[in-house]
């Protein structure tokens, strides 16, 4: 019989049908003293206990309460102090406790310490949680590391994602006006960790100070930037579980594509597959409205063009016409692209290169290397790379009738002649077998009208040999 039964047939037996308490202790083969207990209206299962008193483990208890509190000054991070380690220093003061007992204060002094997480209710289109993640893929056939920026939206959890080769302050911005864009508004608050692009200075309770490109994007799109508390993941626990579940839900196996914008929208296109109970729409309708000139997430600097003619660019090299050579140049460097814009209105455009990368355009030489048949002869194989055919297959057949040297001073002719007449003027004349092509094409002639008085005189021409004869040798022989 269950105690809660037994309780209710002891009460109905003794105050109800009259019996004697022994006998129904008796018949219920129970003590005298359940039944009064019972009768008192005691709870089953539960007794009163008094607490004994243990002087000794109550000090040594203090003591290691003593320890933990002490612990964050000489701690740090995961390098945290555990029950065995902490057993290990009583027992080197010369404290005989066991290690069973300091395990057990240890886990209560935690347990009453713990953090109680508080439910939230998010409205429509208040709340976005943002953060980046690690991940690798395959570009081309070659694994590499990449970032996966992830906007989460609180109340209809749709999430918007892409993929950027590094976590900089061009990526993290240019992250938002993808997302922005994507969702058709911006969400009215939106929670970050303390990440160095957004946060210059961590100042007293929830205030940061911004980073200035960070505040320009807060202020072009008009939304309120809130910030966790540092080593606090949990106060934007929802992106950071949702960037948990996309890499292995959709980074398993690890995904191919020919770039990472490729690989981007393929996985941008499964996320908003996915159902989500038309939450979205709602969502949808209380955001607020997008600026009409999106934000250009590029970093904007002055740079000084090198006598090599090249700008260097977050530790990469790249080359600018050389006629802008010692001069200043404005660059936008964004995510993929590099844009240079160099004085008298030129603008070049590079891939963007690694640290340590170089990215050379030799068309940016011709106007030198027509000079220097030497430094034709070095960056030949590049140079007719990319200055496509019939250039290619004119060096090598320069090379197979002259040999590389006389080859280099030829290609030099040829790259002169493209700085004078263009390079379309140039292949044509290539590929129809119009060589040499040495010749810039001379001047026209201009006529010019003769007054009436100097028709009747005739200007006579001269020669060498009327110039040997002055010097008394005959015109024709040795001196």
């Amino acid at each position: 019989m269950l105690q809660v039964e037994l309780v209710h047939v002891i009460r109905h037996k003794v105050l109800v049908e009259g019996l004697p308490k022994r006998q129904v202790a008796r018949e219920l083969n129970i003590g005298r003293n359940t039944v009064d207990r019972y009768l008192a209206g005691k709870e089953p299962g539960k007794r009163t206990t008094v607490a004994k008193r243990r002087p000794e483990h109550d000090a040594i208890e203090n003591r290691i309460v003593q320890i933990l509190d002490d612990s964050p000054r000489w701690t740090h991070g995961k390098q945290k102090l555990t029950a065995m380690r902490l057993w290990h220093m009583l027992s080197a003061e010369g404290v005989e406790v066991g290690y069973t007992f300091v395990k057990d204060v240890v886990r209560e002094y935690r347990r009453e310490r713990r953090e109680v997480f508080v439910p939230l209710v998010y409205r429509p289109g208040e709340v976005a949680e943002v953060d980046f993640f690690e991940v690798v893929v395959e570009v081309n056939g070659t694994r590499q590391k990449a970032w996966l920026f992830v906007m989460r939206l609180m109340h209809s959890g749709r999430d918007v994602v892409f993929l950027y080769p590094r976590q900089d302050a061009t990526c993290f911005l240019d992250g938002h006006v993808r997302a922005f864009a994507h969702l058709g508004g911006i969400p009215w608050r939106i929670i970050y960790d303390n990440l160095k692009p957004a946060v210059a200075q961590i100042l007293v309770g929830a205030e940061r100070k911004l980073t200035s490109r960070f505040l320009a994007l807060a202020t072009h799109y008009a939304f309120e930037p809130c910030f966790a508390r540092p080593a606090t993941g949990h106060d934007k626990g929802g992106v950071e579980s949702r960037g948990r579940a996309i890499r292995w839900q959709h980074f398993v196996p690890i995904p191919t594509g020919n770039s990472l914008q490729e690989i981007s929208v393929a996985l941008q296109a499964k996320l908003d597959a996915e159902p989500h109970d038309g939450r979205f729409e709602a969502e949808r309708r209380c955001f607020l409205p997008m600026p009409a000139i999106p934000l250009v997430a590029a970093k904007t600097t002055t740079q000084d063009i090198s006598r090599q003619s090249l700008v260097k660019v977050d530790g990469a090299v790249y080359s600018v016409p050389c006629e802008h050579g010692g001069l200043d140049a404005v660059v936008h460097a964004g995510v993929f692209d590099i844009d240079i814009a160099c004085p008298g209105g030129t603008t070049v455009r590079h891939k963007r290169q690694p640290f340590g990368g170089k990215s050379i355009d030799y068309h940016h030489y011709l106007r030198e290397l027509r000079k220097k048949p030497q430094a034709v002869r070095q960056v030949a194989d590049v140079l007719v790379s990319q200055l496509g055919e019939p250039f290619g297959r004119l060096w090598v057949r320069l090379v197979e009738d002259h040999g590389e040297k006389e080859a280099a001073r030829h290609l030099a002719k040829v790259l002169g002649a493209i700085v004078d007449l263009g390079k379309d003027a140039v292949a044509n004349r290539i590929r129809e077998g119009k060589l040499p092509l040495l010749v810039k094409p001379p001047p026209p002639t201009t006529l010019v009208a003769v007054p009436e008085a100097l028709r009747r005189f005739n200007v006579e021409t001269s020669d060498m040999g009327a110039y040997d004869a002055l010097l008394g040798a005959p015109i024709g022989g040795a001196a």
